[in-house]
């Protein structure tokens, strides 16, 4: 009697496991499609045409600052 009862307690648990992750996977790909197309700006983010002052550390800047300081 007992042996037939574990295979039924095996497939229910099996179904129930199944059935929560194919749900969780539907919502999951639902909300995926009504996200925002664009994700907010920074809010310290210069706005577009806006001047911004860099530091250039690219590797010629780098040496000709090394050469004048030596």
């Amino acid at each position: 009697m007992l042996e037939a009862l574990f295979p039924i307690v095996y497939m229910v648990s099996f179904a129930v496991i199944a059935g929560g992750a194919f749900a969780l996977m539907t919502q999951n790909l639902r909300s995926a499609s009504t996200m925002p197309a664009k994700r907010p700006s920074h809010p310290e983010a210069p706005a577009p045409g806006e001047e911004v002052l860099y530091v250039d550390l690219s590797r010629e800047r780098l040496e000709q600052l090394y050469e004048q300081a030596s």
